[in-house]
């Protein structure tokens, strides 16, 4: 436990990342947490991820965070003071390379913002509820806004988590293989290549020759050609980035 977060992990190891999430429904993000590769990572002390629930800087019997919004328009807006006072309390303890707010109409996230993000030490990040968020908040208070999609949904704790699976298995050692990672979509502008296994033919259908001829250097040049015909023929946009990234 640090402060009135609930910690995910119980070591006090050394560790690569700290990711503070503040929430209104911390229970919503227990469970995608808690498993797999980020389970993995907690275990290894290479990321500790505390959730803080903002209604413990809320107002009065009902812990109030949201308000109604000036201007008559419909729909609750979470309120400044309980997420000041929460965002100060955890920078009065450590810097913060981020403090993250996670919204529909903020910066797109992608694998290039996965692999920057990677690198940090300490982030924090806000979900977004209700109608919003005071916009004084996302003035004076955030320093990036994330969204993980065109469309809207209910809360940021989704998005949270989407945003966190994307750093937290980036980080080395996090994976099996660390070269795995490197493989992924995205990494370089293009969709990854088909993937086979065992066995080499099935009711007629067959791995390509190529992969079981055991040359590795016609394997790699297969595997970037159907990179690019891939990505050519399912995300044509992803080639015109990578021309002008490239230029």
């Amino acid at each position: 436990m640090t402060g009135s977060g609930k910690s995910l992990i119980l070591n006090h190891q050394p560790v690569v990342m700290r990711i503070d999430i503040i929430t209104v429904l911390p229970e919503l993000l227990e469970s995608p947490l808690r498993h797999s590769i980020i389970k993995r990572a907690t275990d290894k002390s290479l990321v500790e991820i505390h959730l803080h629930d903002l209604r413990e800087y809320g107002f009065g019997k009902h812990r109030q965070v949201d308000d109604y919004t000036y201007g008559n328009d419909a729909g609750m807006v979470l309120m400044i003071e309980p997420v000041d006072k929460c965002i100060s309390a955890l920078k009065n303890q450590r810097h913060y390379d981020e403090v993250i707010y996670t919204s529909p109409d903020g910066e797109l996230f992608d694998q290039p913002m996965a692999n920057t993000m990677s690198l940090h030490e300490n982030i924090i990040i806000l979900c977004g509820h209700y109608k919003g968020i005071d916009q004084r908040i996302r003035d004076c208070l955030i320093t990036k806004e994330i969204s993980i999609g065109n469309y809207v949904l209910t809360g940021g704790e989704l998005a949270a988590a989407v945003i966190v699976d994307g750093i937290v298995r980036l980080i080395p050692g996090v994976l099996s293989d660390e070269t795995s990672a490197l493989s992924d979509s995205f990494q370089d502008k293009l969709l990854s290549p088909p993937v086979y296994t065992r066995p080499a033919e099935y009711k007629g259908m067959k791995v390509p020759d190529v992969l079981t001829s055991g040359n590795f250097k016609l394997i790699d040049a297969w595997k970037e050609k159907q990179a690019w015909e891939r990505t050519k023929k399912l995300r044509p946009e992803l080639l015109n980035d990578k021309e002008k990234n490239d230029e």
